[in-house]
């Protein structure tokens, strides 16, 4: 299998060298030129995935076509906010018989579409069934380093899901698969809005009783957008929700994470990016959601405030006493 990897970051680097390490011909597409000088001559992604060798099988160019050419799998792992661009580039390359995946996480901000929306948008109406996506608990650094994960994925053609199961699997690599794409997509990336409140939480110095609360409620908000979009509830019971929203919300590991902690602890969303090279796919998101949850009249309260500390400057503890004092009413939403 010829499989093209869009994305060098440190989860299309890990993902893109598990495949590799099967023997797999991978190329890897990587935009920064010094990065891919890095791979080539010393076998490692010292920006995005240091102290991990890559395989030998892998081959690193930043000649976009050259890595989108003539494949049977291509896997588009970068940033949400980009997504488009690069997808408009590489989209007249796959034929009938390729498996385009997206391991992207997050909703485009001015239509609201997932990654796997986007690109059904761009195809030829004949290769929209070859569409999969990706997700689950999976940080980059622990998969690189071979520690056991389960991830999920979707879609609506159940071979295409299999064909991308079996090109995946490893004895450290488990994969399922489900034909509720929406709802992967939706947990994957609304999960890093709430990652961002568990971390503001946490620089707050408040305790595991309010994460806890935080994770509960936050895995109904998305429980709420998804059933508005005809996502499977029990999809959000799974790897790709709440698997992936406790993941994100207590391991150290997330960008998302950080970034809360840091505004928590008094530091300014400006500053915080400034000082990170990765991107914390849940910032530009919150926008997306919040948005989405105004036009749609869907309740997401964490969301809102969350955009509010985000956008808005409010204080964190102003955000935290304006989610405790709303009104009294039941746990559970009712049809």
């Amino acid at each position: 299998m010829k499989i093209g990897v869009i994305g060098a970051g440190a989860w299309g680097t890990a993902l893109a060298n598990l495949l590799a390490d099967k023997g797999f011909e991978v190329d890897l597409w990587v935009f920064e030129e010094e990065v891919c000088a890095d791979i080539l001559k010393e076998k490692e992604n010292k920006v995005f995935l240091p102290g991990i060798h890559l395989s030998p099988n892998l081959r690193p160019s930043t000649d976009l076509d050259k890595v989108a050419a003539g494949k049977d799998m291509l896997l588009l792992v970068v940033p949400s906010h980009v997504f488009r661009s690069v997808a408009v580039r590489l989209i007249h390359h796959p034929t009938e018989t390729t498996v385009i995946v997206s391991a992207s996480k997050g909703i485009e901000n001015k239509t609201h579409l997932t990654m796997s929306g986007i690109l059904g948008q761009l195809l030829p109406p004949r290769l929209r069934g070859r569409l999969a996506v990706l997700s689950g608990p999976s940080f980059a650094k622990e998969v690189a380093r071979k520690i056991p994960t389960a991830v999920t994925v979707a879609a609506r053609d159940p071979e295409v899901a299999r064909r991308v199961q079996d090109a995946f699997a490893v004895d450290y690599f488990r994969v399922y698969t489900s034909q509720d794409m929406i709802g992967l997509e939706l947990g994957g990336a609304v999960k890093n809005v709430m990652a961002i409140a568990a971390g503001i939480s946490d620089g707050l110095g408040l305790g595991y009783n309010t994460r806890a609360a935080l994770i509960t409620r936050g895995a109904t908000e998305i429980q709420r957008l998804g059933k508005r979009l005809g996502a499977d509830p029990k999809t959000f019971m799974g790897l790709s929700g709440i698997g992936d929203l406790v993941l994100t919300c207590t391991g150290r590991l997330s960008r998302n994470w950080t970034v809360g902690h840091k505004l928590g602890q008094g530091m300014k969303l400006e500053a915080i990016l400034a000082d990170m090279v990765t991107v914390a796919e849940g910032v530009k998101t919150t926008r997306s959601v919040y948005s989405m949850s105004q036009m749609m009249a869907v309740e997401m309260p964490i969301v809102e405030q969350v955009y509010r500390i985000l956008y808005e400057d409010l204080d964190p503890k102003e955000a935290l006493r304006l989610l405790m004092s709303r009104g009294l009413k039941q746990e559970l939403d009712h049809d």
